[in-house]
């Protein structure tokens, strides 16, 4: 059995909790995504300000799960 100590665990566990991010930032942009066709559905005139809004909401959630990546990516490989 190979020595493995608490800490290479907790630091497996800790990186395992940042990739979640990606999850959680995926769910958000699917309700995002499901409210902006609700919302050209009641007001079509306003496709392009909607569009707009919810392409910067889907880039600063997107943001947000790749800055989960890479604190999994250092967790893994820097400790």
């Amino acid at each position: 059995m190979d020595n493995v100590s608490i800490g290479k665990g907790l630091v497996a566990i800790a990186a395992a909790l940042s990739v979640m991010t990606g999850i959680f930032s995926t769910i958000g942009q699917g309700y995002v995504a499901a409210k902006a066709v609700e919302a050209v559905g009641k007001n079509p005139e306003a496709n392009n300000e909607i569009r707009t809004m919810l392409m910067l909401g889907a880039g600063i959630a997107e943001t947000a799960a790749i800055y989960g990546m890479l604190v999994a990516f250092l967790l893994i490989f820097a400790f």
